[in-house]
């Protein structure tokens, strides 16, 4: 396959997570109630049912891990190689046989279990059957613990490798470090690879896109490189080794030659010699880069002779750049993808698929017929049109100002205002506004005017006018200010008292607890009135209310007491009648009332859910729909 999608491999949970989940899946998705009336078959199923289920789930989820991950067998070689090199192939491969191992475990397990179920002959038993299968499963999957989360680590790092295509158009930047590879990146494609001036910044691979001739190159940067054993380099000069040696690319092999990388040329030249193996059937490029510190015409003798194996060899070809000044820049990448184009068609012309193809090819070329030359013509009316277009003028557009006047230009919307006059297009005030001429309540000498007020405001105040006279208060006034000042205070008091006593709700005392004793009689109001000056010889026999005597022995004298007191019928007024016939004129009205009100409590019962008058009784109403009815055939279970 070309491309291998790592992003897509689901999260692997640790063997905890694993568990709860089928576990949980379990319990919802099958039935949980057992009933006392259920036959043995019925209970046996049940339990068999349940154990199914949870056999297939793990079943499911540890093939789906074992699918998604790559077979280091199926994938390109480079993937293969690159996994090897980050995550080790034996403990990878191990971790997978593992997983396989346990899918194949939890199969038996519940296959084991089921044929024991058959023959369980209890509710209990089946049910101790069931705990012991899925407790099987889960021990053989707590035992997976530590490969879940390795196979989790990997996932989680195979997402953040690069996508690259193994089989595509393909340049490789490599070399020592710090010798300029991740800027010349930068400069041909949009990848933003980190630069800094110390080595080993790059610590993985890097993938940038670039296009030449309307087709897509795929650029990658490597690590940098050390001259060393390939037994001795560490993971990050593997990944480079690993991209060089499977991809069929095209090799751009970067030396500094101000040698501020921290290595000379000499050992810039050893490692490309060290490492060219590698680069056998494929097309290479020496680039000589930082040609702004020091060029290559400029080197030293002892330098230069460094480089004359690689400048005498014909197969090499040698470009200088600087990817500070981007010199020589464009004709690196130009070169390289060039080289690449014709090492990519001369590859493909020597497989049998070209030729087979070419046999189905056939170019036809034309023969002259009176070998007469016959050159191409355009029709004169075609000409004349074009040379009318040219001399048509083309109307200039907004745009077109926009452009030649850059940050000076200004939109003039005023100008299509055709309808108004041109000496009043611009301006600030319009006209007409809301159906009235602005200019006939506009004042030509407002300005002038208001001057005038100005100059008539300054005389005044200059002459005095609003000058606030002195009052000097003599002694009266100053007692009366003194005693209002008093009383203000003496409100505000007032004030302060009543607000308080409100709020704090003090309970208000009846009248008759604490009042005194009436000591009023018929002779201390006659002679008051005397007093006053009023004739009361003529009352001796006047009617006055007496109050009745309470007779508080009990016995027969009090009965007969009793009796003798004629009862007054004016008293019979005092007596509170029953709230129910309070205002009611006869028995007619009290009746009709009396419907009146029975009507509303039934209405307040009947839509409301009121109980009577109390409306804070609220009835528990059993829903119709649900208690009314012959039950059906079907399950009686109502949970």
């Amino acid at each position: 396959m070309s491309l291998y999608n790592f992003k897509k491999i689901a999260v692997v949970p640790t063997s905890k997570d694993f568990i709860d989940i089928i576990l949980s899946k379990t319990q919802r998705k099958t039935p949980t109630v057992v009933h006392k009336q259920y036959k043995i078959t019925r209970i046996r199923a049940f339990y068999m049912r349940k154990v199914k289920f949870a056999q297939q789930s793990f079943h499911d989820r540890l093939t789906q891990i074992l699918t998604e991950f790559p077979k280091l067998d199926d994938v390109h070689p480079f993937y293969a190689d690159l996994m090897n090199v980050l995550y080790d192939k034996d403990h990878y491969k191990l971790a997978l046989g593992q997983i396989n191992t346990a899918r194949h475990l939890i199969d038996n397990v519940a296959k084991d279990y089921v044929r024991l179920l058959k023959y369980g002959d209890s509710l209990y038993r089946c049910k101790q059957l069931k705990r012991a299968a899925l407790g099987r499963m889960a021990t053989i999957m707590k035992r997976q613990g530590s490969n879940l989360m390795y196979l989790e680590q990997v996932r989680q790092h195979l997402a953040r490798l690069p996508s690259i295509d193994p089989y595509t158009r393909t340049i490789i930047i490599c070399g020592f470090p710090n010798v300029g590879k991740s800027s010349f990146i930068n400069k041909i494609t949009r990848a933003d690879v980190e630069v800094q001036p110390y080595a080993f910044t790059t610590k993985s691979l890097y993938v940038g896109h670039t296009d030449y001739k309307y087709l897509r190159w795929q650029v990658i940067d490597t690590p940098g490189i050390l001259d060393h054993a390939l037994e001795e380099r560490n993971v990050i000069e593997m990944q480079a080794v690993t991209a060089l040696a499977h991809l069929r690319a095209c090799v751009l092999y970067f030396m500094d030659l101000s040698e501020q990388c921290g290595h000379t040329l000499s050992e810039q030249v050893k490692l490309f010699e060290s490492i060219r193996p590698l680069f056998t059937n494929k097309p290479l490029i020496i680039v000589a880069n930082k040609t702004d510190i020091v060029k290559l015409e400029d080197l030293p003798s002892e330098k230069r002779e460094a480089l004359k194996e690689i400048e005498e060899d014909k197969e090499l070809e040698v470009i200088e750049m600087s990817t500070v000044t981007e010199e020589g820049v464009m004709s690196v990448k130009m070169e390289a993808c060039e080289k690449l184009l014709s090492f990519r068609v001369d590859q493909k012309m020597r497989t049998k698929k070209v030729d087979g193809i070419l046999n189905r090819l056939h170019v036809a070329m034309p023969k002259p017929r009176d070998n007469k030359e016959r050159p191409p013509c355009i029709p004169e009316s075609i000409l004349l049109k074009k040379q009318g277009e040219a001399e048509k003028k083309k109307r200039k557009l907004a745009r077109d100002v926009e452009l030649e006047e850059g940050d000076d230009f200004v939109v003039d919307l005023a100008k299509e205002y055709t309808e108004i006059p041109e000496e009043e297009r611009y301006d600030i005030i319009p006209e007409i506004w809301e159906g009235h001429n602005i200019a006939d309540y506009i004042d030509p000498e407002i300005f002038d005017k208001l001057g005038e007020l100005e100059k008539e405001e300054d005389i005044r105040e200059q002459t005095g006018m609003y000058v606030v006279p002195k009052i000097e208060l003599d002694d009266t006034m100053m007692e009366i200010k003194k005693l209002a000042l008093q009383i203000r205070n003496k409100k505000a008091i007032l004030k302060d008292e009543a607000r308080i006593n409100k709020q704090s709700r003090k309970p208000v005392i009846p009248r008759t607890s604490g009042a005194k004793v009436r000591d009023r009689s018929v002779n201390k109001l006659r002679k008051n009135m005397e007093a006053l000056g009023v004739d009361m010889s003529g009352t001796t026999q006047a009617n006055f209310t007496r109050t009745k005597q309470r007779v508080r022995s009990v016995g027969p004298i009090a009965k007969k007491a009793r009796m003798d007191i004629k009862v007054n019928p004016a008293s019979k007024a005092l007596v509170k009648p029953p709230r129910n016939e309070q205002g009611i004129k006869d028995l007619a009205m009290k009746r009709k009332l009396e419907k009146i009100a029975h009507r509303a409590i039934s209405k307040k019962v009947a839509r409301m859910g009121l109980k009577g008058e109390a409306d804070r009784f609220i009835g528990n109403k059993m829903p119709k729909h649900l208690f009314t009815g012959k039950r059906g055939i079907g399950k009686t279970d109502r949970r």
